[in-house]
């Protein structure tokens, strides 16, 4: 659980980074991603969240997707937020959700979904150059891990140098995710991001 004065360190970053960047016009600069083991209460962290953030729903029990995916449309609505909901497309569809988060292995559906739903806003999970290429239809990538996290316990985190030439290669809006904290988050000062994506460091 982040405490208030690190969540607003991570705002401000990702504030900074999404007035340099946003190079597909203007995005949210910081996103939550709820997650099944390590969101304790992803409405409270929703609410948390600084006007106009992205929120993006991922939850593998479709009964407890829908009826978080309602209780946080609710708080987006309150809070100015972008709800996505992750890997389920009819789901965003019935809600009337702001758009669709995309695993990597679905990423190439951006293009289906970008021309049944073109007011959507639509994002892709990477983790290499090829997998952001594959996503050249989504407004917007997550490339992690940037460093070592809890969700990546496999991967060491490619680092900020790999982080800053891959988002510089990708031609698209990137958020950076994977470990990005207030404390980490400085090694990303001036980085061709357009915000910054996290669990943990955004919990309340």
């Amino acid at each position: 659980m982040a405490d208030r004065l690190s969540r607003a360190k991570l705002a401000r970053a990702a504030a900074a980074l999404n007035a340099r960047a946003a190079p597909g016009g203007p995005l949210p600069p910081l996103a939550l991603l709820t997650d099944d083991e390590r969101s304790a209460d992803p409405l409270a962290a929703a609410r948390a969240l600084p006007k106009g953030s992205l929120v993006i729903l991922r939850a593998r029990d479709a009964a407890r997707r829908a009826a978080l995916a309602q209780a946080l449309l609710r708080v987006a609505y309150a809070r100015d937020l972008v709800l996505l909901i992750a890997d389920d497309p009819t789901l965003a569809t019935n809600l009337g959700a702001h758009g669709l988060h995309l695993p990597e292995a679905r990423a190439h559906e951006a293009v289906h979904w970008r021309a049944s739903h073109p007011h959507w806003l639509i994002t892709a999970a990477a983790h290499s150059l090829r997998a952001i290429q594959r996503a050249r239809h989504a407004d917007a990538v997550l490339l992690s891990p940037v460093f070592a996290s809890q969700s990546h316990q496999d991967a060491p985190g490619m680092g900020a140098v790999r982080f800053r030439i891959l988002a510089r290669q990708a031609r698209k809006p990137v958020y950076a995710l994977g470990g990005v904290d207030a404390h980490t988050v400085l090694q990303l000062t001036g980085a061709p991001a357009t915000g910054i994506a996290a669990i943990g460091a955004l919990s309340a």
